[in-house]
């Protein structure tokens, strides 16, 4: 595994479920301002501050018919990110 992992390889081994990734990401969708994301291995993810920090977002409208494009790039963009253990 890379260090430091990324979401994705978290995946891969175990540490973190496919669940726990579209529970991060419906509670991002639901509340932009939640503050970090605590998975159950206790890895930290600030998916607020990856959006603000990903210029892919800027592209891709949050509502409405195009709300299924923003998740996807949302996806992808928690996939690859590397969060914190704590």
């Amino acid at each position: 595994m890379a260090e430091p992992p990324t979401v994705a390889d978290l995946r891969r081994a175990g540490i973190i479920s496919s669940q726990e990734i579209v529970a991060a990401i419906d509670v991002y969708l639901r509340d932009p301002t939640a503050g970090p994301y605590r998975f159950a291995s206790g890895h930290n993810l600030d998916i607020a501050a990856l959006v603000n920090a990903t210029p892919a977002f800027e592209a891709v409208d949050r509502s409405g018919p195009k709300e299924k494009a923003f998740r996807m790039v949302l996806t992808a963009a928690v996939m690859s990110a590397q969060p914190i253990k704590r």
